[in-house]
């Protein structure tokens, strides 16, 4: 062998290189759906390991799929290990085209381990002369560390030499595969001797010197249970450290000589680097790739310090970022508070940049005394509050800027800060949202959040809460962060927030998204904002008499439940109800899960109870009513604000992937509304004194959507003419007369016609209807023959799904469906029925939006003084003046049905009702 034309080799271990990736990166997936998190992943950390080592030769080692010699020796060998998570298998095949598309040798081998192939190359480097780096964590590998062999942590960038290898198992590197024989791995399925650990291993072979001179002398050893346990596994122990000795002379093929480090094909690694969608790493690999560095593509600095964060402790400062703000028109804002509840939380600081890698922290209400609980050490506790700008003069400079419409306020999640802002007295405008660009550009294909977006995009850890503020009991609000600590934190999130700006918005033209963000989602922040600000009026007195009829009524139940049981048990246990009902009371059905309880979801009992039996009907009750009294009429008495006496839900514009908003602390959009009990909780939402609540909801908007979007004339005339659409269909699908029609036949239509939307089956219509499945079959399928344009839309949809990965609405709004194509047949199910829901509910969701953009002007016009308080899926509900309902009830109708005018001119009208009273049950 020639000595290779290199000093140091680095060779990585490419298998922990994958699971590490995966955990580290949150979900992720490109356009048409392909997982891409873990490939991400390792494609960083290789960028990572080739920009910050010394290496001039490199190679990634993978394990090879199937069985090696391992298993010859002991069958059981790794018999246990969990398969592989579902999206990262397709993930391999990528991971290794990352490796060769940085021109990097990429090893595997038959009937070996990585762990092999890196012993043996470690071993003829080392007798080469070349200082070798083996990149991993694994322990396992710490047994080849010695002069000319190291380890490098690559997730803590922390060097492994004997030192630490002592430190982790308690002896030599050349003692590691002794003490690994005695301790077993149970990861491994390594059997080691039984109740020896690793602690006492390095005991016994540091006193005996090795395993072999331990096993022939362990009839020395005066504890009994170790004496006996050493003389009864001995041979066990010599098969684990046959196991868990690296064979050093694997037959590899490739030699070292072609280990040299050698520069990537610019055109290889951009091909790469596009095909998975990684822009992020395009720009950051500009200068690799010949391509220009836009402007805008500043990379992200590794670390706080070494961005300019400047501590803002004076009005002349202040003043001075104020004015550079205003020179740029574009600013960055992010504010600091102590709670999460924006309408109680108290202004703590607000943080500024106006470009990238400059950004300041203005200190407001920051204090000097720790909490009397513990927590933080703050600069020596006790101590004075630091200096900072009195909070009436920060908000006298900070308004004039925030107000100014040619400056461009940039937040993530600027909703909140603008809530917090408003409380102040500013009513911050123009905004742009990080959040929403990603939501819109990307919706469905990973989370929103700024620690998600500034690792794909910038690909940088942020500093988190729990690292400046602590966690669990020990965790403190922000004013009292010390003032260094808060500066990195809080600067960071503006600069951070300026960067993903930069990357975001020249999406949307790309994307041709524009009109979906500029006309949908970012003039919908104020109407929220306002809605979230007045929250709605909630009568304590009527959830704490709820409440209380609430409690007798389980009380009452429970006795019942343990009445049918035989004996009392604990009705929340899903295990104690499943022993119950299928071991004790022999009731059919009964399937046990992983853990080896029986399952006992609503599924389960809603069948069982359709059968006749009393329990789980009675159990099924009391879930009801346990829900109903911890989630609300007890929750919502906690939720009321002291100060307003209402209730304020925080709506979340970036969560659904079809566009619906979400509904958060507390869920007001989640209230059940087809059960008694359910509507009695709508009763505690009241009207002001002189006021009554109007609610206005489209009628079967999604029925009348499928109709447009599928193209279902029949149906669409039925929209025109006013009929009674589940009829109709009845009519349609089972050949009778409209007139003196069964109510139970038309309830049958109305449940195809809404399952179909949802892609229902036979199976759950016929829970639904409580009749055969071969029935329920033979309904479905009278409907697909009547109404084949559904059937027509559902393929074709599926197939565009398949073919790009996302589906639109009829206003553009993409919508990814990552499962697609994923290989397990109930997931894939599962994605081309949402695929199929989704430009139908999306669109009701663009629509509805649509009309709360329009509503408060259009009121404002007519001079009414009607306030938005909610939205519910399809409905707006109103808190309006007694004098002026039935006028307020026809301008919210006519925005509500006039709402897609002009993008959008629909062959079926949209049809809004009105109701009013003076709770929220009366006006539905």
């Amino acid at each position: 062998m020639t000595t290779p034309p290199y000093k140091h080799l680095y060779l990585v271990d490419g298998s922990g290189y994958i699971f590490r990736a995966y955990f580290a990166i949150p979900p992720r997936s490109t356009a048409d759906g392909r997982p891409v998190n873990a490939t991400f992943g390792f494609t960083n950390m290789l960028i990572k390991l080739l920009r910050d080592s010394d290496a001039d030769g490199i190679a990634v080692i993978f394990d090879k799929s199937g069985k090696t010699f391992r298993n010859e020796i002991y069958p059981e060998y790794k018999a246990h290990r969990p398969e592989a998570p579902e999206d990262l298998v397709p993930q391999f095949a990528a991971i290794r085209e990352a490796t060769k598309a940085f021109n990097l040798p990429c090893i595997e081998m038959e009937g070996y381990e990585a762990d092999d192939l890196i012993a043996t190359y470690a071993r003829q480097a080392k007798e080469a002369g070349i200082e070798v780096t083996v990149v991993s964590s694994d322990k396992d590998l710490m047994q080849l560390v010695d002069g000319g062999i190291a380890m490098l942590d690559p997730m803590k960038d922390k060097t492994i030499g004997p030192d630490e290898v002592m430190e982790k198992f308690g002896v030599a590197p050349e003692k590691v595969i002794d003490v690994q024989a005695l301790a077993g791995d149970s990861t491994d399925n390594v059997p080691g001797v039984p109740g020896i650990g690793i602690k006492t291993a390095a005991q016994l072979i540091n006193e005996y010197g090795d395993l072999e001179s331990l096993l022939e002398r362990a009839g020395e050893i005066k504890q009994n249970k170790r004496r006996e346990k050493l003389i009864e596994n001995a041979e066990l122990a010599r098969v684990s450290k046959k196991l868990v000795t690296l064979e050093r002379y694997a037959p590899v093929t490739e030699g070292i000589e072609g280990f040299a480090l050698r520069q990537p094909e610019p055109e290889t690694l951009r091909a790469f680097l596009e095909l998975y969608e990684f822009r992020s790493l395009l720009r950051r690999l500009s200068d690799q790739l010949g391509d220009e560095v836009p402007a805008e593509a500043t990379p992200v600095p590794a670390a706080p310090g070494e961005a300019n964060y400047e501590l803002v402790q004076d009005l002349a400062a202040l003043e001075r970022w104020v004015a550079a703000a205003q020179k740029r028109g574009v600013l960055a804002v992010d504010t600091e508070t102590t709670s999460l509840d924006a309408v109680a939380a108290e202004l703590v600081g607000v943080s500024l940049s106006t470009e990238a890698g400059k950004a300041c922290y203005v200190p407001l209400a920051h204090k000097g005394d720790a909490p009397a609980d513990g927590g933080l050490d703050l600069e020596g506790g006790g101590a004075e509050a630091p200096k900072q700008i009195p909070l009436d003069q920060a908000i006298a400079a900070l308004k004039p800027l925030l107000e100014d419409p040619g400056v461009l306020k940039v937040g993530q999640n600027i909703k909140y800060d603008m809530l917090i802002f408003a409380r102040q007295g500013i009513d911050v405008a123009p905004i742009d949202d990080t959040m929403l660009l990603s939501y819109v550009v990307e919706g469905g294909l990973h989370g929103h959040g700024m620690d998600d977006l500034a690792q794909i995009h910038l690909d940088y850890q942020t500093i988190k809460f729990k690292d400046v503020a602590g966690s669990g009991k020990n965790q403190v609000t922000f004013d009292h962060v010390p003032l260094e600590k808060a500066l990195d934190y809080a600067a960071e999130d503006a600069d951070i927030t300026l960067r993903l700006h930069q990357v975001l918005k020249p999406r949307l033209v790309a994307d041709r998204l524009t009109t979906v963000y500029e006309t949908i989602e970012r003039p919908l922040v104020p109407v929220l904002a306002a809605m979230e600000l007045t929250g709605i009026k909630v009568d304590r007195d009527t959830l704490r008499r709820m409440s209380n009829d609430f409690a007798t009524r389980i009380g009452e139940l429970e006795v019942a439940i343990h009445k049918l049981a035989g004996r009392p048990f604990t009705i929340g246990s899903p295990k104690q109800l499943g022993e119950i009902l299928f071991d004790e009371m022999s009731l059919p059905g009964g399937k046990k899960g992983k853990s080896g309880a029986y399952a006992t979801g609503a599924d389960i009992l809603q069948g069982l109870a359709a059968q006749g039996h009393d329990l789980p009907a009675r159990v099924l009750d009391w879930r009801q009513l346990a829900k109903l009294k911890s989630t609300y009429t007890d929750a919502l008495q906690t939720q009321i604000n002291e100060e307003t006496g209402r209730v304020h839900t925080s709506y979340s514009q970036a969560v659904a992937s079809t566009g619906r908003l979400s509904s958060n602390d507390p869920n007001l959009q989640n209230i059940p509304i087809r059960t008694e009990e359910g509507r009695k909780i709508r009763t505690a939402f009241v009207a002001e004194k002189g006021h009554v609540l109007l609610s206005v909801d489209y009628s079967q908007i999604e029925l009348r959507l499928t109709a447009e979007i599928a193209e279902v004339e029949a149906l669409k005339q039925a929209f025109h003419d006013g009929q009674d659409i589940h009829a109709i269909t009845a009519a349609q699908v089972f050949g009778i007369p409209v007139e003196g029609m069964d109510p139970m036949t038309r309830r049958k239509a109305k449940a195809i016609n809404f399952g179909i939307i949802y892609g229902i089956s036979a199976f759950g219509l016929a829970q639904n209807l409580g009749i055969p499945q071969g029935e329920a079959r033979d309904y479905i399928a009278a409907y697909f023959e009547r109404y084949p344009g559904i059937r027509g839309y559902m393929d074709r949809t599926k197939a565009l799904a398949g073919e790009q990965g996302f589906v639109t609405t009829l206003f553009g709004r993409k919508i990814h469906v990552p499962g697609i194509k994923d290989k397990n047949p109930a997931r894939r199910s599962f994605s081309e029925r949402a695929a199929i829901n989704a430009p139908i509910q999306g669109t009701a969701a663009d629509i509805i939006k649509r009309a709360m953009i329009r509503v408060p002007p259009a009121l404002d016009k007519a001079g009414l003084k009607a306030r938005m308080l909610l939205q519910v899926h399809d409905e707006l509900l109103f808190e309006v003046p007694e004098g002026e309902v039935e006028e307020t009830s026809a301008v919210v109708r006519e925005v509500m049905e006039n709402a897609c005018a002009p993008a959008l001119e629909l062959s079926v009208p949209l049809v809004a009702d009105a109701g009013t009273g003076a709770n929220w049950a009366e006006a539905h």
